[in-house]
């Protein structure tokens, strides 16, 4: 019985270590600040990047500057930020230069965010719970780089590290999706309220993670949905 009961416990932090799995109706919990918790991601598509939408849940109890979407590689440590600048903003960040949405405050309730980016044009655009902010423009004719690295909780200020404590997010992050295309404004309100369109880099219905140091994975606390897949 002892036996059985160890190999179970083995079982059970293999799984919070590393899984690929369904991760609805759940989030990661970061509850306290540190330079050691984080989510790293493994993407489905290693391809270069000419467009993209990210999309997500965030639920963070801090004023000061934090990361909460950090898409790195060899050659730019800031290849996509997605990042709250206390009394600033959320500035998304596409291989090093970025753009500011101005915000004079961080919101108190869960927020869906998505954004979104495409080369062809260097539009950007930020819709926070459905809506979306004024479009900007962000490095026209670039391309984003090959074996990401994907972080969430940090700021990587190098390829898979260089971690401040005073950029962690300390709070909830969840349905986490990322696509190689820009979703239409119908489908990002689909997105928020629930559907998925198969994404193409990031599924939250079948993650690839590795949580590190002090990182929980508990139940959402933003609305439950139950919409298919489309």
């Amino acid at each position: 019985m002892e036996k059985l009961l160890w190999c179970f416990l083995i079982t059970i932090s293999f799984s919070q270590a590393f899984g690929h799995e369904d991760m609805s109706k759940q989030a990661f919990v970061f509850p306290g600040v540190s330079a050691t918790a984080y989510v790293s991601l493994e993407a489905e598509s290693k391809k270069p990047l000419e467009a993209f939408t990210v999309c997500l849940y965030a639920h963070a109890d801090v004023s000061r500057s934090f990361s909460i979407f950090s898409y790195a590689t060899k050659t730019s440590f800031n290849e996509i930020l997605l990042f709250w600048t206390g009394g600033q903003g959320f500035s998304i960040a596409v291989g090093g230069p970025e753009v500011l949405f101005s915000a004079s405050e961080i919101p108190e309730v869960p927020t869906h965010i998505c954004a979104t980016w495409e080369s062809a044009t260097g539009i950007v655009e930020l819709w926070l719970d459905g809506k979306p902010r004024v479009r900007k423009s962000l490095q026209k004719g670039y391309t984003v780089g090959t074996n990401a690295s994907i972080i969430l909780g940090q700021e990587q200020d190098s390829y898979g590290g260089g971690f401040d404590a005073n950029q962690s997010l300390v709070g909830d992050i969840g349905d986490v999706n990322m696509w190689d295309f820009v979703l239409s404004p119908e489908q990002i309100n689909a997105v928020y309220v629930g559907r998925v369109f198969s994404p193409s880099v990031l599924n939250w219905r079948a993650l690839k993670y590795e949580a590190h140091g002090d990182v929980f994975i508990k139940p959402q606390l933003w609305p439950l949905t139950d919409c298919c897949e489309s």
